[in-house]
């Protein structure tokens, strides 16, 4: 018997299908009442449905109308999958319990219907929550709501989504007296600072700690082909590549980019003679294409798909049983979340290769698998609540109607990120709304709030609510347009490019999109219209979501390995072309800048390796342009990477020292921000 805690119903269709309830799924029903729960389970350990059990034991008893549970996800797709994973067991112990979604992809018609006759559990992201608690009608609609599950907690967590989805549960604690939050995640580097974050302030969350399961099976992928010295397509490994997916049932092949995963796609097609059915995933395709790419995994037509981090997190697809991380994965915690896809089953260990592009990829794919084996997740230090993500947050409650100052900051200060927010910055941020701040304030467009008579605050003209509404959101939007094939009428859609790149192309120009090679014939109506082509070097279109930064522990830990100087466990071409990094210059090392100066093409160069991130390394670019100009050095110009600064200009740099003096790097970084 599955458990005496489901519904009878419930209970026997478990049985039927042989299945029995891990001990934290039937922890997480006896513990159906506490007020926050943190759920960590391994990948494959069945936390969204221990996550989902107290809702549906409620939901069989039939007696709740109306929303009881809001499960809140950072991808779309994960809520489209979540939604057919949970209506198995609902229709097949036939509960009578309504699942849908409301995400970006929701048609307006169904959302509208949604507000008027809501399911018994919403499958929907952070914005899209946002949304439905700017609507005057949200105090009826969240009235009856009872539990907030919210997946992939350490992932909302280590962005403005997360801190803006705390807000909005806020919001919904004072709609919805006693409702209960459960966060679910299986990477966890902070399990009690992520607790504190995602529990209604003071309240505390309880832990739950499933079993972690075995340890993953992760190896470098052995090629008889060297890694070039650099570059990023690893078409040296693609025929192993090959072998592997035919090797296996079924194959998630990751990339760091969506312009990546397009080379890797085209150029794995060229050498598949065998013609297996290989597809490609990423989030600028045609939400139809990724759809159809999806259920062809799911009904086993596929054998391999080139993806990105649109596939990163939760779905349930049991067959996949490789995982091939293509590139240095940049992150621990991405990269064991990437390895749980494979072998998405508890107790079973994930299989995963890694494939380095070049010969520094190998040094940095064996520190994160040195991570990966000795538990050590990367995370950065989570600080207080952004100030924007309010300022937003109480636009959003002001298009819900007039609302109290002093209400409205214990709400706010009841959200985790929110904790320490003084009277005076909360009061501030309010100002700032009211009138645009010191930078806008003579503008009337940018004052959005006016004060009435009895202390309430309201919008100053309603029909700013649209505007508000229409760019609800943390996630910073590229300029995109568009591409579809050309048709008088407009044909088929094919994806999204960059505004930026789609003005570099000529009529004739060839580029890659959703694994096609296609020709650009015109823009009309802001649309880039193609046909298709069969150009054998397109060019590589840019994409909206591709900045993939290294984390701080995972570029420290490669540092301490250069240092420690050990490289046995490489292979003989990595470690050779390390000790001739060695003997003709340095390796870097922890605490100190190597600086290298050569000639190239008639241009002084010079790099700066600091391994302190791009943020950091493109701000040393301009902070040593600024001295160079100041010193007569003459420079043109630089790039940075998360490992160092390239540098070029007219006169080579012969001594560095000055250059970066702190005081007069401090007044130029004062004249930068002027």
């Amino acid at each position: 018997m599955a458990h005496t805690l489901l519904p009878p119903s419930l209970s026997d269709w478990f049985d039927a299908q042989g299945w029995a309830l891990h001990p934290h799924q039937i922890a997480m029903l006896e513990r159906a009442n506490d007020v926050s729960t943190l759920l960590i389970a391994p990948t494959g350990g069945g936390k969204t449905l221990a996550g989902f059990l107290p809702s549906l034991a409620e939901l069989s008893q039939g007696a709740h109308a109306g929303l009881h549970t809001i499960y809140i996800s950072p991808l779309k797709a994960l809520a489209a999958d979540i939604r057919r994973n949970l209506l198995r067991p609902i229709e097949g112990a036939a509960l009578g319990i309504r699942v849908e979604d409301r995400t970006g992809d929701t048609s307006a018609t169904q959302k509208r219907r949604q507000r008027v006759d809501p399911p018994h559990i919403l499958l929907t992201t952070p914005e899209s929550l946002a949304l439905m608690i700017s609507y005057e009608d949200a105090p009826r609609l969240f009235a009856g709501l009872r539990r907030v599950i919210i997946d992939e907690a350490h992932a909302l967590a280590e962005a403005k989504r997360g801190d803006q989805l705390m807000l909005a549960l806020s919001r919904l604690e004072s709609l919805a007296p006693g409702l209960r939050r459960v966060a679910l995640s299986a990477t966890v580097e902070d399990p009690e600072g992520l607790a504190a974050y995602v529990a209604p302030h003071p309240l505390p969350c309880a832990i739950l700690r499933a079993d972690p399961g075995p340890d993953p099976d992760i190896q470098m992928l052995e090629t008889a082909s060297a890694p070039p010295w650099s570059g990023g397509g690893a078409a040296y490994a693609i025929p192993e590549i090959i072998e592997q997916i035919q090797r296996h049932k079924t194959t998630l092949i990751f990339h760091n980019t969506r312009a990546q995963a397009e080379i890797f796609f085209h150029n794995i097609w060229l050498q598949n003679v065998d013609d297996l059915p290989i597809g490609i995933h990423h989030g600028s395709l045609d939400r139809a294409a990724r759809e159809r790419v999806e259920a062809a995994m799911v009904a086993g037509h596929l054998r391999a798909i080139v993806c990105t981090g649109s596939l990163d997190l939760g779905i349930d697809w049991g067959d996949v049983d490789l995982v091939l991380q293509i590139g240095a994965p940049k992150n621990v915690k991405r990269l064991v979340q990437r390895i749980g896809r494979a072998n998405h089953r508890y107790n079973a260990p994930s299989k995963a290769l890694l494939v380095p592009a070049n010969r520094w990829e190998v040094v940095e794919c064996h520190a994160a698998l040195e991570a990966v084996r000795a538990h050590d997740l990367d995370g950065e230090p989570r600080g207080p609540g952004p100030l924007d993500v309010l300022c937003q947050h109480i636009l959003i409650r002001a298009c819900a109607g007039p609302f109290d100052p002093e209400a409205l900051y214990r709400e706010v200060c009841a959200a985790g990120p929110y904790a320490t927010l003084s009277r005076e910055t909360f009061d501030a941020c309010l100002d700032f709304c009211a009138t645009g701040g010191y930078a806008l304030r003579a503008y009337d467009r940018w004052k959005r709030l006016l004060q009435r008579p009895d202390g309430q605050w309201q919008l100053r003209d309603p029909r700013s609510a649209k505007a508000i509404r229409m760019n609800i959101g943390t996630i910073q939007d590229t300029d995109t347009l568009k591409v579809r094939f050309a048709r008088n009428r407009g044909g088929a859609p094919l994806g999204e490019i960059e505004e930026s790149f789609a003005a570099s192309l000529s009529p004739g120009d060839t580029f890659l999109i959703g694994g096609q090679i296609v020709r650009f014939e015109g823009l009309r109506e802001m649309v880039v219209e193609v046909s298709r082509d069969a150009a054998r070097k397109p060019k590589v279109a840019t994409f909206n979501g591709t900045k993939f930064a290294t984390s701080t522990q995972l570029a420290q830990r490669i540092l301490r390995y250069l240092e420690a100087g050990d490289w046995s466990a490489l292979p003989d071409h990595t470690a050779d072309w390390l000790r001739l990094q060695a003997e003709v210059s340095r390796l870097p090392s922890p605490g100190r800048l190597l600086i290298e100066s050569f000639p190239w093409d008639g241009l002084a160069h010079s790099c700066i390796y600091g391994f302190a991130g791009r943020n950091a390394q493109q701000t040393l670019g301009l902070l040593l342009t600024k001295q160079m100009e100041d010193a007569g050095l003459d420079p043109l110009g630089f790039v940075a990477n998360d490992y160092a600064t390239l540098i070029w200009g007219l006169k080579p740099i012969t001594h560095p020292g000055p250059l970066f003096d702190l005081t007069t790097m401090a007044q130029g970084l004062e004249t930068w921000l002027a």
